[in-house]
């Protein structure tokens, strides 16, 4: 197994780094705190688009450019050190291109404009009293004629106060389990949607949102897939979702720890550089070897997609550790910068924040546990729940 990016890769990687600190560093600690979608977000949003960050590894007649998911997971991590929200951007397009993929005209229509961040979706699974487990959902669709009536809440909805549409699933058959979840298209703008935001911690530039449905009528076009699969929509894509946020708290990670070593080469106490101390040089050491553990874990996870092969199993021990690891090393740096790095002039406290909160999107730890005994026995021994 090659431990090395190809040439392409590596030249992409050090284009990317040079690009996200020259051309999204500057600002970000004061866009990571607005909870608007604001002009110079969406200057930045712009000038990665252009610049071929959020069409990685989609068709050029979409808008896209060729490339792999080892190359957009490049991307997500080199954007994530200049700016953590940054990182999702190589999503952008690839999450309409992955949801439309029987639907033609939706791929033509959602991801070139996807790409260009003039059209943005939201994914509307969480709910109140059905996070992880998902099947457990209480949002109900009932067809009426041509049209669907969504009834229920949505809640944890990143980007929710943002989006144009949201992607919803609801139960179409509440008997049926899992196997009653159907995917709906589902305009902003309908009558019966009412959003509020959340007053996050971390990640505040998300426009996370609870949305309330009430009584919305979706025509039944705007069914996504075949009626009662909508659960298998959600499992696919998760299967790249955990790596991209994995990789997101990685950028963020590897940042704080590149500035707590050049910071221990120039603090001076006690007569000497604190990167002398073994106090401080031993914890730095065992962050770097944690990183670099993560970062194997998740490019390893990204390969064995490209190459087709299954990594359900690889991608929950990424999601697992890394925001994990990369919470203790973020933290670790803060006590490296010691009192200064507590305040909002650094950068550190801020992505402690936004890296705490991807321990619970997407899958808590203990669902990740769940998945990989799934894989290592199998759904006999390890039924869930």
């Amino acid at each position: 197994m090659p431990f090395e990016f190809n040439e392409a890769q590596e030249m992409f990687r050090k284009e990317a780094r040079n690009f996200a600190q020259k051309e999204i560093a500057p600002g970000a600690k004061e866009r990571a705190k607005q909870e608007d979608l604001t002009p110079e977000a969406i200057r930045v949003m712009k000038k990665m688009a252009d610049n071929g960050y959020t069409g990685i590894n989609i068709p050029e007649e979409y808008g896209g450019q060729p490339g792999d998911w080892v190359t957009l997971a490049i991307a997500v991590e080199e954007l994530s050190r200049a700016e953590f929200s940054a990182g999702g951007a190589p999503l952008s397009g690839q999450i309409p291109y992955g949801l439309f993929a029987d639907r033609e005209d939706l791929r033509k229509e959602w991801v070139p404009k996807s790409i260009m961040g003039e059209k943005r979706l939201c994914f509307c699974v969480t709910e109140p009293d059905a996070g992880s487990d998902v099947t457990g959902m209480k949002m109900k669709a009932t067809k009426d004629g041509d049209y669907w009536v969504l009834n229920g809440e949505k809640t944890s909805v990143s980007m929710g106060m943002f989006a144009d549409a949201a992607f919803v699933f609801a139960k179409t058959d509440p008997t049926a389990g899992f196997k009653g979840v159907t995917s709906f298209l589902v305009p902003m703008d309908l009558p019966g949607i009412t959003k509020s935001h959340f007053a996050d911690m971390g990640c505040i530039n998300y426009g996370r949102a609870s949305i309330i449905f009430d009584d919305v009528r979706v025509p039944a076009e705007n069914v996504i897939g075949e009626e009662g699969k909508g659960f298998y929509r959600i499992m696919q894509g998760f299967d790249y979702y955990r790596v991209v946020l994995s990789l997101q708290c990685l950028g963020a990670a590897g940042q704080s720890l590149d500035e707590a070593i050049e910071y221990a080469k120039m603090r001076i106490a006690f007569g000497k550089q604190i990167g002398r101390f073994q106090g401080i040089s031993f914890k730095l050491a065992e962050d770097a070897a944690l990183l670099e553990a993560g970062r194997l874990l998740c490019y390893r996870a990204m390969w064995l997609r490209d190459k087709g092969e299954r990594h359900s199993k690889e991608t929950a021990m990424c999601k697992l550790l890394c925001p994990d690891w990369c919470w203790h090393i973020i933290n670790d740096c803060m006590i490296t910068f010691g009192h200064a790095a507590y305040s909002e002039e650094y950068p550190l406290e801020q992505r402690l924040r936004d890296v705490l909160g991807y321990q619970i999107a997407d899958g808590t730890p203990e669902i990740q546990k769940l998945v990989i005994s799934r894989e290592l026995f199998n759904r006999e021994v390890v039924p869930g729940f």
